[in-house]
Formats: structure tokens, C-alpha cells, sequence
């Protein structure tokens, strides 16, 4: 019998494996404390997520640990798709590759399918593209079109990942529009994944992406950033077919998006290697240094990145990287220094709403952590429905105010760029 959901789910969509059963490597910069097992007792006792993806499934080591939880019965393969854990979560079956372009432009892709025959199925064609089968995101010399047609021939869902990084991501690495990369497919590509260092809105200012579906995943390469960004869906079933029916604008609904302040992501804005700076203080886009005038050394933020393609996409600018102010019509006053941004935290944006993780809340240790996990149960219970008194109570004066001050959006911030994260003021 098909499990009904009863409620809206959270949805994360991006969980890394460390460590596979036998003690392997999988993703290299992953935790060693992320195996199949605790990311799913993770997921239920601590975390409150509903619906998790796991990207690391078409490995040697995590599809036989699949395997392995179906045969012993901890997961339930549920006929319209999807694993059942304890009847309270549902696993998502999903493989991370990396796709390469005529132009050397690469990007990371989260293709995900519905049964174990079929991740079985993909994970021995893909096998012949890579060069490590135990290794996860690998280089799976397939252009990105290619490797769509791959997963859609197997009932996968192809979602391109943290699509405005600087490494590794389609407009990041690869070009200005999603045609360039996907051809006569793209318009197939109907949800994407924002990354930590973008918004809802930022993506908004992208012509060819208004209307399509944006997802908030964590990317957690710990237990402990599992859930740092996720979803709030409605769904009939908690399954892979609804799941997909939602991302196609079949069925279903897509009520929210919980992300980390763009500002704290590790590329929100330029820097430069060069030098050391970063382009926070600058009105966007910045394409060289200001301080030195390095270009080749120097990291285009997501923010900078955005915007120029915006101004590309609308005719108002060419996108140029020279660094010179480009115009981006009405749009300009909205995004200049991230203005946009300002007093996130207060209810919502539209449907998406801003969040403080605990990991990013100054003199918030461990042992306070643990604490406040053990009185209100999981993370998003902290983080947006405890009561003020009882934060007080439990972390004391400083942490609670900082935890209130998040959620109202009142915490200053040094914007994130260079591959480090940005930090909160009040931590310095």
C-alpha cells in the first residue's frame, strides 16, 4: 500500500556519502561520519527532512549498501518509486556526474531514478564513461545534452547542480543559457538546483529561467550539513513519480524554499587570488580585480556572474568581462550590492525563506548544539519555530539573540567569495 502523505515533506535533494560499507572512500571531501546508515538515522532523529536524495548511489560501494538495506528489509522499494526507511522517510536513488563541453566548460549534474534495477542499469553504462567506479562526481566525458538523453532513456530526472558556481556548474563553467548547453532539450529542463551562494531572486533576473522550478539543497558533504537548505513540497506520495510529477508542473506543489543567506555562500561575490580581495564592497558585476587589475587569477561571484548574464539575456548589456558597468535596466537598483538582499529572514520572499544554520552562529558550540537538539528535536525546529524564552533558556542570552536575529534578518554580514564563506559580524 502507497504511502499518503498527510502534510507538506521537506525535501533535500543533495546528500554526499563518505564512506561506503566496506570502509571506501566515495565523495574525497566528504566526512567519513557520511555512510548510508547515519545519513538516514540523521535524516529522521535529528534533521526532520522527509525526502532525501542520495547522489552517490551509482558507486561500487553505496549501489551494493542499496542493496544490502533492500534485502534485510530496512528499505522498502515503494512501487511508484523511491525507498522507504522506517516509514517515515523516503530515499531518492541519484548519481553526481560531471559533464564536459566542446568549449572545456564543465558542470555538475544530479540525475536520479526511480528503482534499483534502474540506477543498477545506469551505474553499468556509466561504469564505461569513468575512470574510478568508487568515486562519486566524476568526469563522465559526456556533454551535458548527452548524458540527458542517457537518464531520460532509463526514466531518470537529469537537475543541473549549484548551476551559478564558478567550478563546475552550467552558467558558471559552461555558457550564458541553458540552450547553449542543452540544445533542443533545454526546455525539458524544467527544475534546477540554486547552490548556497544564490536565491530565488537572483535567479529570477535571469530571463530564460522565469518560470522554471528552483530547488534549495544542502550539497552536505557532513551529517551536520544535511538540511542546511532544503524544500517544502506537497505531494499526494512520498515517491519518485510524484516527485518528478512536481518538477514537470503535472502535480504537486513546490510551497517554499529554506536557503542559507546568499551572503554566506563560499562564491556569493568576486575575488581575486591574486591579491587576496574580495569585490564585496564593489558594485556588481566585477570581472577583474579593483585593487590590482589581475583578471586571470581572479573568481567571478555568482552574484557578478548573474547579473551580467541577466543584462545579457534582456538585451540591456553584453555581458562583457572587462569589468565595466553594464546596464541591467530596471533590474539595476534591486541587485547593485545585493539590496535585494537586505532584512532577509523576515517572513519570505515570495516563497522563499531565509535561514541562519546553527553551523554559522558565532560561539555556537558543540555542546550547546547537542543541547539544543536534545530539547526541541531537530535543527528546523531551532532554527524557525522555538520559542524565544525557551531559546534563552536552553543557549543563553548570546546564542538566542543571534538565532532571533537571524530569523528576523538583522545580523550584518561580510559577504562569502573565493571559495570561503562568508561570516557574521557579530563574530568579529
Amino acid at each position: 500500500m502507497e504511502v499518503k502523505l498527510a502534510q507538506p515533506a521537506f525535501l533535500d535533494l543533495h546528500v554526499h556519502i563518505g564512506r561506503d560499507g566496506d570502509g571506501h572512500a566515495v565523495k574525497i571531501t566528504a566526512s567519513s561520519q557520511l555512510t548510508l546508515p547515519n545519513i538516514l538515522k540523521e535524516c529522521v532523529e535529528r534533521k526532520g527532512i522527509d525526502i532525501v536524495g542520495i547522489v552517490d548511489c551509482g558507486t561500487v560501494g553505496v549501489l551494493q549498501d542499496l542493496k544490502a538495506l533492500v534485502t534485510a528489509g530496512e528499505l522498502v522499494e515503494q512501487s511508484r518509486g523511491g525507498f522507504r526507511y522506517r516509514d517515515k522517510l523516503t530515499l531518492i536513488g541519484g548519481v553526481e556526474l560531471e559533464t564536459v563541453e566542446a568549449n572545456g566548460g564543465r558542470a555538475h549534474q544530479l540525475c536520479f531514478f526511480p528503482s534499483l534495477t534502474k540506477l543498477e542499469d545506469f551505474a553499468r553504462y556509466i561504469w564505461q564513461k569513468v575512470k574510478n567506479n568508487r568515486l562519486s562526481s566524476q568526469l563522465c566525458y559526456l556533454s551535458a545534452y548527452e548524458l540527458f538523453r542517457a537518464v531520460q532513456k532509463r526514466d531518470g530526472f537529469l537537475l543541473p547542480a549549484h548551476i551559478f558556481t564558478p567550478y563546475k556548474s552550467i552558467y558558471g563553467n559552461c555558457a550564458p543559457s541553458l540552450t547553449e548547453v542543452f540544445g533542443d532539450v533545454a526546455e525539458k529542463i524544467t527544475a534546477l538546483e540554486l547552490g548556497l551562494s544564490a536565491d530565488r531572486d537572483m535567479a529570477l533576473l535571469i530571463p530564460e529561467l522565469r518560470g522554471r522550478l528552483f530547488l534549495a539543497n544542502s550539497d552536505a558533504h557532513s551529517l551536520e550539513k544535511i538540511g542546511r537548505e532544503y524544500n517544502l513540497v506537497s505531494l499526494e506520495t512520498p515517491s519518485y513519480e510524484d516527485l518528478v510529477s512536481l518538477f514537470k508542473g503535472r502535480k504537486g506543489a513546490l510551497l517554499a524554499n529554506y536557503g542559507l543567506d546568499p551572503r554566506l555562500g563560499k562564491y556569493h561575490r568576486s575575488f581575486c587570488h591574486k591579491c587576496g580581495q574580495a569585490a564585496g564592497g564593489m558594485p556588481p558585476p566585477v570581472f577583474r580585480c579593483p585593487f590590482c587589475g589581475e583578471e586571470r587569477n581572479f573568481v567571478v561571484g555568482v552574484l557578478d556572474k548573474i547579473i551580467s548574464i541577466g543584462a545579457r539575456q534582456q538585451g540591456n548589456g553584453k555581458g562583457n568581462d572587462k569589468g565595466q558597468e553594464i546596464d541591467i535596466g530596471h533590474d539595476k537598483e534591486a541587485v547593485l550590492m545585493g539590496e535585494h538582499l537586505r532584512g532577509v529572514g523576515r517572513a519570505q520572499s515570495g516563497r522563499y525563506y531565509y535561514q541562519i544554520p546553527l553551523e554559522f552562529i558565532p560561539g555556537l558550540g558543540r555542546k550547546t548544539r547537542e543541547k539544543l537538539l536534545g530539547y526541541f528535536k531537530t535543527e528546523m525546529n531551532i532554527l524557525h519555530h522555538a520559542a524565544e524564552s525557551e531559546l534563552r533558556e536552553v543557549a543563553g542570552e548570546k546564542v538566542a539573540d543571534l538565532i532571533i536575529k537571524g530569523r528576523r534578518g538583522e545580523l550584518e554580514m561580510i559577504p562569502g567569495a573565493g571559495g570561503i564563506y562568508g561570516r557574521i559580524k557579530d563574530s568579529l
